[in-house]
């Protein structure tokens, strides 16, 4: 989606497809000025045990924006984008970042479980990312593909 298509979230997603009713009351607890965070997201993955996907379609069908995406590529005023190249790139980090690659791409939560099996932030990896010139592909919660 891109900047132009702000607001119509739902046209990626098949005519008829209904918001499931748990998730909706749970999106449209923690949505300020039509805004979600990718992180108060995840939380309600976790809270009602839904994949992230299924939050994210509802999050589509609400039309609310997500924001402040946890690897720092979108949602952060005014720049968008606060993921930043990394100074230098550990041959561990560039190693697991290349090892996970998909079509020359790595997804989202492939960066998450690098980040978390290296013990570093998801940004640093998307840091790492940047350096390498490698872009982030499948947010998980279907803001990006």
């Amino acid at each position: 989606m891109t900047h132009e298509d702000a607001g119509h979230y739902a046209a990626k997603h098949p005519a008829g497809t209904q918001p499931d009713p748990r998730i909706a009351e749970a999106v449209k607890r923690e949505v300020s000025d039509g805004k979600i965070t990718c992180s108060a997201a995840f939380k309600i993955s976790r809270d009602l045990n839904a994949p992230p996907a299924r939050v994210g379609t509802v999050i589509d069908l609400l039309e609310v924006r997500i924001e402040k995406c946890q690897l720092g590529l979108f949602g952060y005023r005014p720049t968008w984008r606060i993921v930043k190249p990394a100074e230098s790139v550990s041959p561990q980090l560039a190693e697991n970042i290349k090892g996970s690659l998909v079509d020359n791409r790595l997804p989202c939560a492939l960066s998450w479980e690098i980040a978390k099996k290296l013990g570093l932030a998801k940004m640093d990896v998307s840091s790492a990312c940047e350096t390498l010139g490698i872009k982030i592909s499948s947010c998980q919660l279907g803001s990006f593909r």
